[in-house]
């Protein structure tokens, strides 16, 4: 049964199956004959019956590599530039014009195909000839764009053929794959793209992102399973779900350029055999950093997914890496403040008990009591771990206190120990919660402590969205999320599984954490909803009411407490008893507090600690342009001291400090006039400080005195 005769067997089969026609006379020849007296196993022709390929047969006892010399010969004698060896069982394949060795397919391909990709074959062009259109990408100065599509197609042009783009939220991911879409297929180095996404909210976003920015490059989107690809379009979008029931009818030649967005999601299990059968180039997009899997805490399931997205791609790093932090400093994302309150009950980090008085035995099925029975039955009180709370027990107050904090500081501000006030901006408000029944009670609850502010009664200040793949999944939510967008009701949308990645909504002005996840991943994708720029926009507030910030912001690494009802990775789409524990909770006015993070986008400090140290940066830059003797270095360090302990409030630095402590007891103004040699040196000297730190240039008292006006000390 290893016989080579047994092989063709099966490989006629295999031309079947990509809709070869074995009986016409014409488009597979078998045993054809060469000028040297050779006969080519099978040669593959073109309705013209121009030759396009040839396959040489082998026996299953032996190696396919032993094939390559003979099947390289037969192509040289018949002028095709494609190659397949096979068994029956495998199939390699080689295009002469491009690789240097034979790969493994999934499936021969079709004559279409074949057709498709020798007439790009002999026209293509280095894609970096190409000219990127800036119409597309790069536009208001978002040069990444155009360097990530010129170290794609360099990388490309040189034989890669797996790639992997890191680039934040908010930075033009779509943009930067229309425009290097755009640019490949000018070049002929694509001629049918497949673009993957995980949900289809997500493929209705890039379907009418192409539609605006590839008018001329026939798009679509499948929008159910069973529907045909659309062979006459050059770029199909397609969602995982609909992928993984349909790759099977089409050959491994059908695409050859596969975009896979948000990949570190798309390629386990099922999900990766549907992308490895095209043979296509593959391109991973992704907004998670992929270096984080080497930090010590990383969440287990990030690190597998993570080490296994650079294992797909065969990389160790993105081939190209555009970090949030990059797109602070650059301008193209906006910064954010976080504001940290926890009830008494989620700061128990060590856990909060709950004793057998606190349940409501009567409310449970029966399969609930007997659980909770075998959990009491050593233990009495149960510590709870905060973080599975709305997963087994709910605390109606603790929902309560959350959207009472949030109301009450969005209208009147958080005034914080130093006493200077800080404020988030009326606006969109997406909230993150756990469960439907979660999302649902925190949007009525919303709506009730917001009703002052809705038209009309029957307005929703604020709605709700679910998404579980199951029964729970809200039947409009499409609709609500398109109204959220568009219109100026409702003003807060509860989340679950439908915002948490890819949804675009510049207009975002706050996050609201009442979830709790140990996922970075999941984490820095929920953040990411409030990047992005909007007219007035300069900054939007992260509200965290679990906790969540210290375990992905902080260096804090303990979980705390004791799961009692461990939360299962996939939970059945069946309803849940969820016991609602009737104990108190309020906001603890101790974990208050306002934080934000530096230019880097990484360190979580307060405001103030962040001003300071950015205006010491500035000033320790404007010292080392200037030649100081060691008497007035050791009093400019005094006045930056002075600097960063009054950054709150100070705009710019004036003489009459030096009459005030601590700086007096240096010797005061006097001292500083005789140390930097009379008061027009010294009137120079701070004005040219104070515009390399604050931004503005002091006054000159007349006649080039120093900026004396004394503020009066008492």
């Amino acid at each position: 049964m290893a016989n080579e005769a047994f092989a063709r067997v099966k490989i006629d089969q295999l031309l079947k199956d990509a809709d070869w026609s074995l009986s016409d006379g014409r488009s597979v020849r078998f045993e054809y004959p060469l000028d040297d007296g050779g006969k080519v196993d099978y040669a593959l022709f073109d309705r013209q019956g121009r030759a396009l390929a040839v396959l040489e047969a082998k026996s299953t006892s032996v190696n396919l590599s032993a094939g390559e010399a003979q099947g390289g010969c037969y192509a040289d004698q018949l002028g095709v530039p494609f190659i397949f060896l096979s068994n029956g069982e495998e199939v390699w394949f080689r295009d002469r014009t491009q690789d240097a060795h034979f790969r493994r397919v999934a499936t021969l391909f079709s004559q279409d195909d074949l057709a498709r990709r020798k007439a790009a074959s002999e026209i293509r062009r280095d894609p970096l000839s190409v000219p990127i259109d800036t119409r597309i990408a790069s536009g208001g100065g978002r040069l990444h764009q155009t360097a990530c599509i010129d170290v794609v197609c360099r990388k490309i042009a040189a034989g890669r053929r797996k790639l992997l783009v890191e680039m934040a939220t908010g930075t033009g991911k779509t943009r930067t794959a229309a425009a290097l879409l755009k640019r490949l297929f000018e070049a002929n180095w694509a001629t049918r793209a497949l673009f993957v996404v995980d949900r289809n909210t997500l493929a209705i976003q890039t379907e009418d992102a192409f539609a605006e920015h590839l008018p001329h490059l026939p798009c679509y989107r499948v929008s159910r399973v069973g529907r045909r690809f659309q062979d006459e379009k050059r770029v199909t979008i397609v969602t995982l779900q609909t992928l993984v029931n349909e790759y099977e009818n089409y050959s491994s030649g059908y695409f050859d350029l596969i975009v896979i967005d948000e990949c570190h999601r798309s390629i386990y299990g099922k999900w990766r055999r549907a992308l490895d059968h095209f043979d296509g180039i593959k391109i991973g997009l992704t907004a998670t950093p992929c270096v984080m899997r080497d930090a010590p805490d990383v969440d287990e399931e990030d690190r597998a997914a993570l080490r296994d997205t650079m294992r797909f791609f065969g990389v160790d790093r993105p081939t190209y890496s555009y970090t949030m932090a990059e797109a602070i400093a650059d301008g193209h994302l906006v910064p954010y403040e976080i504001y940290r309150a926890m009830t008494a009950r989620t700061a128990a980090t060590d856990g909060f008990t709950v004793s057998r008085a606190d349940i409501d035995w009567d409310a449970m099925d029966a399969a609930t009591r007997a659980e909770m029975k075998t959990l009491f039955a050593g233990h009495d009180p149960l510590v709870v771990d905060p973080t599975a709370l709305e997963r087994k027990f709910t605390i109606p107050e603790r929902n309560r206190a959350m959207v009472r904090e949030f109301r009450d500081v969005v209208e009147h501000g958080y005034v914080g120990p130093n006493g200077v006030r800080r404020a988030p901006e009326w606006g969109k408000t997406i909230v993150f919660a756990v469960t439907k029944r979660h999302a649902e009670t925190l949007a009525r609850m919303f709506d009730e402590v917001f009703a002052d502010r809705k038209p009309t009664p029957t307005t929703r200040y604020a709605d709700f969205v679910v998404s579980g793949m199951g029964p729970d999944d809200t039947v409009d939510g499409q609709a609500k999320i398109k109204r959220f967008k568009k219109e100026p009701f409702p003003q807060i949308l509860v989340s679950v599984n439908m915002l948490d990645t890819g949804f675009d909504c510049p207009e975002v002005r706050n996050l609201v954490m009442a979830r709790f996840t140990h996922s970075s991943i999941l984490y820095q994708q929920m953040r990411g909803r409030g990047t992005r720029q909007a007219p007035g926009k300069d900054r939007f507030t992260l509200w965290d009411f679990t906790g969540v910030t210290l375990r992905h912001g902080d260096d804090e690494t303990g979980e705390g407490g004791v799961v009692v009802v461990s939360e299962p990775k996939h939970p059945p789409p069946t309803p849940r008893r969820l016991l609602a524990l009737d104990v108190h909770d309020e906001i603890d006015p101790s974990t208050r507090e306002w934080v934000t993070v530096d230019e880097t986008g990484h360190a979580f400090m307060d405001v103030d600690e962040a001003r300071a140290e950015a205006l010491g940066a500035a000033f320790e830059t404007w010292l080392d342009d200037q030649d100081f003797n060691t008497d007035q270095l050791r009093l400019l360090h005094l006045v930056k001291e002075q600097i960063k302990a009054n950054a709150a409030e100070l705009t710019l630095f004036e003489s009459w400090r030096f009459d005030a402590p601590p700086l007096s007891m240096n010797g005061g103004f006097e001292r500083a006039r005789a140390v930097f040699g009379g008061e027009a040196e010294l009137a120079r000297i701070l004005s040219s400080m104070n515009e390399a730190v604050f931004g503005i240039a002091s006054q000159a008292a007349p006649g080039g005195g120093a900026i004396r006006a004394h503020k009066p000390l008492n």
